[in-house]
């Protein structure tokens, strides 16, 4: 139902699931398949893959850090979007890469998050897009050290907000690994 004219077709969004964000992540392994199964359901049905990839001094690109975990690989002709900042939008070429593909509607995985999956979806909402959050498909590491709750806490919050996220002309929501049928959202 997404804002964003002639933007009929929905893309799954991978952010930052990289050595170096998921070293600590909670419950790292499953979440790491559950996003291997949903790129997988993506190709078999014809939906674009977009990969975002996070830059920091501690993400000096082109190290191992920074590089996307060995489980996931991206293959040719899938976009990958570079970014230095949580929101996946901000100074990118991701609004260009999902304009061309006539993309109004998101799948969000990845990490971590409460910072870059937390900023892109409130991002892709305030852009005009339907953005839809993966329930078991992100991941945090754990921060309590700093005052925030336990990781499994972050999530279960995130999941409960944006389960009942919304804004005028646009859709929202979370969907399990499981019961994500990208034929069902491909509108393209």
């Amino acid at each position: 139902m997404t804002t964003l004219a002639d933007r009929p077709n929905t893309a799954l969004l991978v952010i930052d699931v990289q050595n170096g964000v998921m070293k600590g992540a909670h419950d790292r392994d499953a979440v790491v398949a559950n996003i291997g199964v949903l790129v997988g359901k993506a190709r078999a049905a014809g939906v674009e893959v977009v990969w975002i990839q996070h830059s920091s001094e501690e993400l000096a690109e082109g190290s191992e850090g920074w590089q996307y975990v060995p489980e996931l690989v991206r293959r040719e002709p899938e976009p990958l979007v570079h970014k230095r900042y949580g929101d996946s939008f901000e100074d990118t070429d991701l609004e260009p890469v999902l304009a061309a593909r006539g993309v109004g509607g998101l799948i969000v995985a990845g990490a971590q998050t409460d910072a870059c999956v937390r900023s892109t979806l409130h991002g892709a909402l305030a852009r005009g897009y339907d953005a839809t959050l993966v329930s078991d498909a992100h991941t945090t590491e754990d921060l309590t050290a700093y005052g925030a709750p336990a990781p499994d806490k972050v999530i279960a919050h995130t999941n409960l907000y944006w389960q009942y996220q919304e804004a005028p002309g646009r859709t929202a929501g979370t969907v399990t690994t499981a019961d994500l049928d990208f034929a069902e959202r491909s509108r393209g």
